[in-house]
């Protein structure tokens, strides 16, 4: 950081990942005042092209290699949007090399493996936060005003899932092999489901999980997403070794419960994603879906006022993203103080994916 009364320089950023969420990142940092985007890392050749002549960076700052990234000496921070299984090596290695990290959820693909970046962000003081980016939703942002100012009273019940009729991301690619994804819908989407549930629940513990896992789309070659398709009619076993479909039923601290489900493929009309809470002073629920051509979204809250129903209809402000992800976290590197951005609630949630895992195999409920 610069001398007190002198100027601050920006922060110096790095993505590695060139894909979608990289590019949402790269995106992000390129339009904050306080960042200047000097370097990427990535193995492909056309789209490093590309986006390294988009944004101005420098023909030694485009790497191949991420490690080279991180050993160039020459970054403040740097996003990680990779396949699962490279974010707890990059973002140690980035975090002992003195970088703050902002990682591309899930955190990586096992608790035990997400203990070792938030050990490696206390033990060098550094940020670590991980990219929950649809937490910031305009309607997640308005209900969680109500949620926190007691309206609903005390939260007894939730459900939540993000479910799709047609969106396997890539049959045969490394979202659908254990060994580069770490788990299926569950751990890419359900995740997401799973964060906002317990933002806007206030955080309670969860102590047991009791869920199942299923494959059928995605062995049979079935499924897969327009957007994201390689077009493949079947896979081999190889291809194909996560859930298509996972539910959990999860027990919270204090007595209440939460319903989890998540798909990439599955019979149902249309794509779906809600939350919906059961409070003893009222109820609400979250949902959006659809697709280009009937895309939908509802926030609907439901109590009463003197004993007569009342409908609640908040302000609801811009949803933030990917955007609202990447400037919290330079904010946090900025303000210098580290406390709740060193991973420990990203951490809560893989525990509980684990625990979800491990119910479906051994078809009982496991403790946490």
């Amino acid at each position: 950081m610069s001398a007190p009364g002198s100027e601050q320089r920006k922060l110096r950023a790095g993505v590695v990942g060139l894909g979608w969420a990289g590019r949402q990142h790269m995106a992000a940092y390129d339009g904050s005042p306080d960042v200047e985007l000097v370097a990427l890392a990535g193995m492909e050749v056309e789209p490093m092209q590309q986006l390294g002549d988009q944004y101005g960076i420098a023909e030694d700052h485009r790497y191949s290699d991420w490690k080279d990234l991180v050993a160039s000496g020459d970054l403040d921070v740097v996003s990680i949007a990779t396949p699962t299984t490279l974010h707890a090596p990059i973002a140690v290695a980035a975090l002992d090399a003195g970088i703050h990290v902002l990682s591309e959820k899930p955190m990586a693909e096992n608790a035990e493996a997400a203990q070792t970046m938030v050990d490696a962000a206390k033990r060098n003081g550094k940020v670590l936060d991980v990219s929950f980016n649809h937490r910031r939703r305009g309607d997640v942002q308005a209900l969680k005003k109500i949620v926190d100012a007691g309206l609903l009273g005390d939260i007894y019940y939730a459900k939540a899932g993000w479910l799709r009729r047609e969106g396997i991301p890539g049959l045969g690619s490394w979202f659908t092999r254990r060994a580069t994804a770490g788990g299926g819908p569950l751990l890419d989407i359900g995740v997401h489901m799973l964060d906002m549930a317990l933002h806007l629940l206030q955080e309670p513990a969860v102590t047991s999980a009791t869920a199942a896992t299923y494959a059928e789309f995605g062995p049979k070659g079935r499924g897969g997403s327009p957007y994201g398709s390689t077009g493949k009619t079947g896979v081999e076993a190889s291809d194909y070794d996560v859930e298509d479909l996972s539910t959990a039923f999860l027990r919270l601290e204090g007595g209440a419960t939460l319903l989890l489900e998540s798909s990439w493929a599955q019979w149902i009309p249309r794509d779906q994603c809600y939350v919906t809470l059961y409070g003893s002073e009222g109820g609400a629920s979250i949902e959006w879906g659809g697709g280009p051509s009937d895309a939908y979204d509802s926030l609907n809250i439901w109590t009463e006022k003197d004993g007569v129903p009342a409908v609640l209809q908040p302000a609801v402000p811009p949803d933030g993203q990917h955007t609202a992800a990447v400037l919290d976290f330079v904010a946090a590197v900025l303000s210098g103080d580290v406390e709740g951005h060193q991973g420990d609630e990203a951490l809560v949630r893989a525990a509980v994916v684990d625990a979800c895992y491990a119910s479906a195999a051994q078809g009982s409920e496991v403790r946490l």
